[in-house]
């Protein structure tokens, strides 16, 4: 059994801006066909729209308000959403609250770098 508490997981900053802390994947633990992390945005900052060719992403709001654009759709987020985004979607998370807005993301394949492509 891998158990891995976000205090121990080391932050790091993704292609798309956002700091995460990769919880399981295959790089940490035995899970190889998906990732989990925690991902934050301060107030008032924005990713960088995005998509990637392969993975699909869940992401799950635990704390704060944001907006987030999936392809041409746009819609608020807060605590307590759960949204899908399928592989080749260009998306952008802004946070729109005054607290910082923190979100687990789930990646099926696993997040890589080299999967994700910068759209502006």
């Amino acid at each position: 059994m891998d158990v891995v508490n976000l205090d121990a997981a080391p932050p790091f900053v993704t292609k798309d801006g956002s700091e995460i802390r990769e919880l399981l994947a295959h790089r940490n633990s035995v899970i190889r066909n998906q990732s989990l992390a925690e991902a934050h945005l301060q107030p008032g900052q924005a990713t960088e729209e995005h998509y990637h060719a392969r993975t699909e992403e869940i992401y799950y709001i635990t704390q704060g308000t944001g907006r987030l654009r999936v392809g041409e759709e746009i819609r608020e987020v807060r605590t307590g959403d759960a949204i899908a985004i399928p592989p080749g979607q260009r998306h952008k998370l802004w946070n729109t609250g005054t607290e910082s807005l923190r979100l687990l993301c789930c990646c099926a394949p696993a997040y890589e770098h080299s999967d994700t492509f910068i759209t502006e």
